[in-house]
């Protein structure tokens, strides 16, 4: 059982448990379910740079990145740097997230949020909502294509936007369809944990122009960036980068600023 089939089986028992816990409709009944849309897609489309700044505690293949900064100064750092939208992971057990996470960054920041999470059933769409995100993110590599119609055509009627994240030609090809709103391309093999752009510029061409594409993963420069525009890029998830930095907020500023000179 590779690191993803773990998580994915952790991440159903988990699920199980959180539903007999808090009811679908009491996430329903949340102040902010009812939020109006805040467009990630259309952030996207209309910016230069293309930066979704992540916050992420630590992963599974580079233990802690850095647990010493509050979710809520790296939002309001972001916002301030020009990010077109903030990520924010929520799982715990490998990535010591949480959705207190995603509300207390929703509190600090007005730009669009994505819950980074393996989404494996609807009720996660609830949370998402519930909690203050914008964009949900939905894995190819764990999920079918009856999966992925269904997540993301109910995230469509949360008015939720939906990046699709895929890894390889297969999981493009059996993932498209009009209920998304983004394709990303993960630079990084799941397996290996090796990290290349070749990835995004072999797939750019089999994307469609009618989804924004996005680069996720291994992007640390700004020539990293400008190579990828080359291919259609218009967004670029960027985590590690700024997180590995005392101060992300930043590292972000720094870096936007050089990719807009």
């Amino acid at each position: 059982m590779n690191i993803l089939d773990k998580i994915v089986a952790d991440k159903h028992r988990e699920v199980s448990l959180k539903k007999t816990l808090i009811p679908s409709k009491q996430l329903e009944q949340s102040a902010l379910f009812d939020r109006s849309e805040n467009s990630l897609t259309s952030a996207l489309r209309n910016s230069s740079t293309g930066i979704i700044a992540e916050h992420k505690r630590r992963s599974p293949s580079k233990a802690v990145i850095n647990q010493k900064v509050s979710v809520q100064d790296v939002a309001s750092g972001y916002q301030t740097a020009g990010a077109c939208g903030m990520s924010i992971l929520t799982d715990g057990k490998y990535f010591g997230g949480s959705l207190d996470d995603l509300i207390l960054g929703r509190a600090a920041t007005t730009m669009p949020l994505l819950r980074k999470e393996f989404i494996i059933d609807e009720y996660q769409l609830l949370e998402a909502k519930a909690y203050g995100a914008d964009v949900i993110l939905l894995i190819a590599a764990v999920l079918s294509r009856k999966e992925i119609k269904f997540l993301s055509e109910f995230a469509k009627s949360l008015s939720l936007d939906v990046l699709l994240e895929v890894h390889n030609q297969e999981e493009l090809e059996k993932s498209i369809m009009p209920s998304l709103d983004m394709l990303g391309v993960n630079n990084r093999n799941l397996k290996t944990f090796e990290v290349s752009t070749d990835i995004s510029k072999s797939l750019s061409t089999l994307i469609p122009d009618e989804f924004v594409k996005v680069s996720e993963s291994g992007i640390s420069s700004i020539d990293a960036i400008n190579d990828l525009q080359q291919y259609g890029y218009k967004g670029f998830l960027i985590g590690e980068n700024f997180m590995k930095t005392e101060n992300p907020g930043a590292s972000a500023t720094e870096f936007i600023k050089a990719l807009h000179s």
